[in-house]
């Protein structure tokens, strides 16, 4: 009998034949389309799939400890063979192990069992929760994950899913924790350092998610979900080129990756090539009509009309099915220019409305005390006693040219004009002046850089508007918010032309409550915070009057470019001492890539229907006409 009890050669084959079929049906299978994010990898894989199928073929067979462990053992054995990792391994290992001790089995000799049921529980609850997940019920998701880890706090698939489902909630920083630990818990753990980088870039912090992304790749070179998302953060730093290769590479293998359709949609769109833009859109809806970013995209287009109405019922739908906050958000906000396209301004504020409380969700609190403080700090510090007269290191250059406002205030649409000319280029939106203040914050908060930072400072600008355009006379930095770091740059380059975009203030701040920014972007989320912000802004532009040398400063009413056209492009050009070039009034037929939300508009001719917008919507913005009877920043 106890030969009997411990002949274990079929326990051993069943092991084998199921490592060979669940090795197989894993590399087959393809991504999984939940908005970048792998969630559970080989585990959930084996929870969801083949532990009913051992249910089905090896308890039956009435295993005793013996045989089961041999069987688990031989399973464990032939993974490694083909090539997965010891450690995962030894997880899908144990978790077979458990399913088969599971119930009444035949008795036998063998050591306790509690620790291996404790380990079971988490791994009961780590199944629980996948399936909770992949069915969208994030919150009983996060209930599972959260009991597992009570068990086991380092379990790094528990942690993994946990950030995946509160991700799914739009409660990024928490996910970015849970990420964070599931690769302290395991450093190689691909989808965790990949799930890292696209929660970062949701947050809005895109130049830190790029590593994580390709720590990833590192880990795991054939990742399908970290080439999508390293494509999508490479994208939105502006490399269309580099973005394109991941991408493509991920549609050589998967070329139904609804993901990798719309980000190459997003490139073309960024190029003008809007029909091809529209195309790939269209196709990711053939894949899946739940495919919400190709959706929204569709509607940036060009302008909506009653005509589009298959494409509100979609969206509409789509709108309705559940989606995570950020991927509903997205579709309301499109949902919104439809209405306000076609006329519709009760509805169109309604869905532009619901599309802001969604992205709230995201973003930190916005701060109205922080941001007083920090303009107060700046007229403090700026004056023009510190930025007036020569400076020591400071550069002559006038090619550095900088187009600034708030945003939605008509930037992008000078920065056209000037681009058009040929001796002038527009860099787009650059991170240099941010990212500098932000390094050396400690200095620039006492006052003008010294004599070295200030040589550092020209010299890394020069540098980084060489690389994008060597020759032109002028280059555009069209970030808006370097209007906060106008004396950095004057102390800098004390000759460079400044152009302040000013647009009616409740007009330009309707138009960020319709635009879907990043959440770091948390004052465009809600018209009071709206309305301080540009009181802000506001206090600071007529600081900066006041203290920096008047013939470095051209303030352009954007109601006035609209309304005299060639009058204020040539005051324009001529401010830039460059000579007239009437290719610059005809704006609308200069190729380049423009990485904003105008890049439709910017390719039209002029329209004037943006001024005085807000009139359409006066009875819903309460918060933003206290901004009506004061003189326009």
């Amino acid at each position: 009998m106890l030969f009997d009890w411990l002949d274990a050669r079929e326990a051993t084959t069943v092991g084998t034949t199921l490592a060979d079929d669940f090795v197989t049906q894993a590399a087959s299978e393809s991504r999984p389309k939940n908005a970048g994010l792998d969630t559970g990898g080989y585990l959930e894989k084996f929870a969801q799939k083949f532990l009913p199928r051992v249910d089905r073929e090896a308890r039956p067979l009435k295993l005793n400890l013996f045989k089961r462990a041999k069987l688990a053992n031989s399973f464990k054995w032939r993974l490694l063979e083909k090539g997965v990792e010891r450690e995962i391994a030894d997880e899908l290992a144990h978790a077979l192990l458990v399913r088969l001790s599971a119930g009444p089995q035949p008795a036998g000799p063998g050591p306790s069992e509690s620790r291996r049921a404790a380990r079971g529980t988490v791994l009961t609850l780590l199944a629980e929760g996948n399936q909770a997940l992949a069915r969208g019920d994030h919150t009983a998701a996060i209930r599972s994950y959260e009991a597992a880890l009570a068990r086991d706090s380092r379990h790094p698939e528990a942690l993994n899913n946990l950030g995946a489902a509160l991700c799914k909630l739009g409660r990024y920083s928490q996910a970015e924790d849970q990420f964070r630990r599931a690769i302290a818990a395991r450093a190689s753990y691909a989808d965790a350092h990949c799930n890292l980088g696209t929660v970062l870039r949701l947050q809005g912090r895109v130049t830190e998610s790029e590593l994580p992304l390709r720590r990833a790749l590192k880990l795991k070179p054939a990742d399908l979900a970290a080439q999508v998302s390293l494509g999508t953060t490479l994208l939105a730093l502006g490399r269309l080129r580099d973005a394109t290769v991941p991408l493509e590479r991920a549609l050589k293998v998967a070329p139904r990756d609804v993901d990798a359709i719309c980000a190459l949609g997003q490139i073309a769109a960024l190029e003008g090539r809007f029909a091809d833009a529209e195309a790939l859109y269209k196709r990711a809806l053939d894949v899946d009509s739940n495919a919400h970013g190709s959706w929204a995209a569709l509607a940036r287009l060009r302008r909506m009309t009653p005509a589009d109405g298959a494409w509100l019922k979609g969206a509409e739908a789509c709108a309705k099915r559940g989606l995570a906050p950020h991927d509903e958000a997205g579709v309301r906000y499109a949902l919104g220019k439809y209405y306000d396209d076609v006329g519709d301004f009760k509805l169109a504020f309604s869905s532009y409305q619901r599309a802001n409380e969604l992205q709230k969700l995201a973003a930190e609190p916005y701060d109205r005390g922080a941001r007083t403080q920090f303009v107060d700090d700046l007229i403090r510090t700026y004056t023009s006693e510190t930025i007036g007269g020569a400076r020591a290191g400071a550069s002559g250059s006038m090619r550095p040219a900088f187009v600034v406002g708030m945003p939605r205030s008509g930037t992008t649409l000078v920065a056209q004009i000037i681009h058009s000319h040929p001796a002038a280029r527009s860099a787009g939106e650059l991170a240099f002046w941010p990212d500098a203040v932000h390094k050396h914050a400690a200095t620039l908060q006492q006052g003008p850089p010294d004599e070295a930072l200030t040589r550092k400072l020209a010299t890394g600008c020069l540098s980084v508007l060489a690389g994008r355009f060597p020759d032109p006379l002028r280059v555009v930095d069209k970030t808006p918010f370097n209007s906060d770091y106008l004396g950095v740059i004057h102390s800098v380059f004390p000759k460079a032309r400044i152009i302040y975009l000013r647009r009616d203030p409740i007009d330009a701040c309707l138009s960020c409550y319709f635009q879907a920014f990043l959440p770091s972007l948390n004052f465009t989320m809600d018209l009071s915070d709206l309305a301080h912000y540009y009181q802000e802004h506001r206090r600071l532009m007529d600081h900066w009057r006041r203290v920096l040398p008047p013939e470095i400063l051209l303030e352009v009413p954007y109601a006035g470019l609209i309304g005299a056209q060639e009058e204020w492009t040539r005051r324009i050009v001529d401010f830039l001492e460059l000579p007239w070039n009437p290719c610059c009034l005809e704006f609308h037929r200069t190729e380049r890539v423009v990485r904003t939300a105008s890049y439709w508009q910017v390719r039209q001719p002029i329209y004037k229907d943006s001024v005085g917008r807000w009139r359409n919507y006066e009875k819903f913005i309460g918060p933003l006409l206290e901004l009506r009877d004061r003189t326009p920043a």
